[in-house]
């Protein structure tokens, strides 16, 4: 079985909208990369937007210019079929949707292929033991659902066939997480996969509901969009994928599944009208003047719930049949749907016993589709309702602070807090602030922490900045509050009695920087970048960022950095002294523990007094900074720490700090 370190060639094949975009991110993964269409204009367009992407990406500085020009060398753009999959480690399938013709892919790449290579498909609708059974190793052929676009989207969905290997599995995991990725695995070759099994219901509900009568579009996608927080309403999504599109997935789901919603009327009667949406130039909008604007206030008394509790009850049978788990549809969502929150937690927030009673009602009003899930009975007869319960699809009770936005690790002597919304890039908000001050106060006197470190959920931001989303009809007033907060709590990271570091696994922008300036030590993973860019919003900096700044590169370079808004590769902004140390991404994890452990090793109550020596001393004259510092030397004199220090020297050993 091939592992992820022996992969050194893959093959893409279909070189269109998806194929391009995953073999543009099989490239920047450091991988020899063929992309093979049926005829050389193909070929070439596929390869002229892989082009442009990387150069879109380097002008941005989301990859430096040695790092374009390197995947642009290990990319081979081919029309003949031996030449792209000979020698092929790992070959992944992005042609047409069509059974016959991937059965057909997939039989040839068994024959051509070495015997150890993986076969992945990227199918968004077919099954995979079927497209597996054209071959002699079903075991070896997997689903790897991308999202479009490949280079921006954040999750790959892994879906297992019925004979698919656990090898295999890992090894596709690896794959997807080097080309910087999120993943869920689809542990069974159910009908929609995970995330389309979950989009399927609401759009058909959608749909329904404006049959009904009981809204319209317009009421339906502002109140998902400005209630539940989605990034677009349904309807403006159908139009965004392809009407026709959705038709015929649903199509093919249907077939797979007779309970599945299948396609709805208002859908058909659009694409049978050639009405497809964007690339027709009208779908359920007009799009002749370009992306429709949807007002907030058209779903003021339109209630999403209803719209939901079928697509819950999805989820549900997703969780008991073992396909996948709730974090697993969380994730899926969040990365895949830009949900602002996970369909889980939406649920337990609304009650599990409305579904039902929901479900219940519109069953007995349409029929047996709306039947409600064992799973959700279940939880119901238990109590198990949500967050007003303690316990619904999660565990609230005695848990104490409940952490919204971030994860928190404490792993003596090291604690971990994860800025944890990577559909919004881990951009700020009151959550986040929330959830950064809890996680201060609980370490403040932890004996057996001795370094926190923060880093961001996913591959390509630490974070964002403030999230932009919140700003649109805020007042003067919430702008200063909000900014007053982060402040707040930065400066509470400064005063911190122990080493703080921020490990920059992607880039840190805004707010993101503000705060992994408040730390004491910045690591950053290779090819990424910094930067103030409010000044490209209409405002400035507000946690501190006009403040620090200057501190670490000088006043002339603040301003430039302020006043310009530019993005500043890590690489650079370490000779400026804002980063401590950057790593290669395949170290980057290892290297940041390893930096920790050495801290951690470190005399607490020195480590606390030099600290506060350094950022105090800063702030006044020098002679005042040096009394300072010889006030805290004396605090220490006495302590045992030190002691143990001296004798250990003495001794020729390692030192074994208490903090006492």
């Amino acid at each position: 079985m091939v592992k992820i370190d022996e992969i050194k060639k893959v093959a893409v094949l279909g070189a269109g909208v998806m194929g391009h975009g995953i073999a543009e991110l099989a490239a920047l993964a450091g991988f020899e990369t063929y992309l093979r269409d049926i005829n050389q204009e193909l070929v070439d367009k596929g390869m002229s937007m892989i082009k442009k992407s990387l150069e879109k990406f380097a002008e941005k500085k989301r990859i430096t210019q040695e790092m374009m020009d390197q995947s642009w060398k290990r990319l081979h753009g081919v029309v003949d079929f031996d030449e792209a999959v000979k020698g092929a480690d790992f070959v992944i399938e992005a042609i047409p949707e069509v059974m016959d013709l991937k059965k057909k892919t997939f039989k040839e790449l068994d024959e051509k292929t070495p015997k150890h290579a993986i076969l992945a498909t990227n199918t968004s609708t077919l099954p995979i033991s079927e497209i597996a059974g054209a071959t002699k190793r079903p075991e070896k052929v997997i689903g790897m659902h991308f999202f479009n676009p490949p280079p921006l989207m954040p999750l790959v969905e892994i879906i297992r066939g019925e004979k698919t290997d656990d090898e295999t599995t890992q090894t596709t995991v690896e794959m997807a997480k080097k080309m910087g990725k999120m993943v869920v695995v689809c542990r069974k070759d159910v009908p929609g996969f995970i995330v389309n099994r979950l989009l399927g219901p609401l759009l058909a509900e959608a749909a329904r509901t404006v049959e009904r009568g009981e809204a319209t579009v317009e009421e339906i996608d502002s109140a998902l969009a400005y209630k539940v927080g989605l990034p677009m309403g349904v309807f403006l999504v159908a139009d965004y994928s392809g009407i026709d599109t959705i038709v015929k997935a649903s199509e093919e789901t249907k077939k797979r599944d007779p309970m599945a919603p299948g396609p709805q009327k208002l859908f058909v009667e659009k694409a049978s009208k050639g009405e497809y949406g964007w690339k027709s130039g009208k779908g359920f909008y007009d799009w002749s003047k370009g992306r429709p604007s949807i007002p907030a206030g058209v779903g003021e008394k339109f209630d999403p719930v209803p719209l939901f509790a079928p697509v819950v009850n999805a989820a549900a049978w997703l969780i008991r049949n073992d396909v996948a788990d709730p974090q697993d549809i969380d994730m899926g969502v969040k990365l895949g749907l830009g949900y602002p929150k996970g369909l889980c937690e939406l649920a337990d927030e609304w009650g599990i016993d409305r579904i039902v009673t929901i479900l219940k009602e519109k069953e007995a009003k349409y029929g047996d589709y709306y039947k409600v899930d064992p799973l959700l009975t279940e939880m119901v007869n238990k109590g198990h309702t949500g967050v007003k319960a303690g316990k619904g699809f999660y565990d609230y009770a005695g848990a104490g602070y409940t952490y919204k936005a971030t994860i928190f690790k404490r792993e003596p002597p090291l604690a971990w807090l994860i800025l944890n919304r990577p559909q919004r890039l881990n951009a700020i908000n009151a959550d986040l602030t929330a959830d950064l001050d809890h996680c201060l106060t609980e370490l403040w006197d932890d004996e057996e922490v001795r370094v926190l470190i923060i880093t961001g959920a996913g591959d390509r931001a630490f974070c964002a900045g403030a999230d932009i989303t919140g700003f649109k009809g805020g007042t003067p007033n919430l702008g200063f509050e909000a900014t007053r907060r982060l402040q707040m709590v930065t400066t509470r990271m400064e005063k911190f009695p122990k080493p703080i570091i921020a490990a920059l696994n992607g880039f840190a922008l805004g707010g993101g920087l503000e705060i992994a300036m408040a730390c004491d030590f910045r690591l950053a993973k290779e090819g990424t970048f910094v930067g103030q860019p409010e000044i490209l919003l209409g405002i400035i900096p507000g946690a501190g960022g006009t403040q620090r700044l200057s501190k670490y590169v000088g006043l002339g370079r603040a301003k430039e950095m302020v006043m310009l808004g530019d993005r500043v590769s890590v690489e650079e902004a370490q000779k400026m002294g804002l980063i401590n140390r950057v790593f290669p991404p395949d170290k980057f994890e290892e290297e940041v523990k390893n930096f920790a452990k050495r801290l951690a090793a470190g005399p607490p109550i020195a480590l606390k007094m030099a600290k506060y020596a350094i950022n105090y001393g800063t702030e006044v004259p020098l002679d005042i900074g040096l009394m300072v510092e010889s006030g805290v030397f004396g605090v220490l004199f006495g302590t045992e720490d030190m002691v143990e220090g001296t004798t250990a020297f003495l001794e020729k050993r390692f030192p074994k700090f208490k903090g006492k």
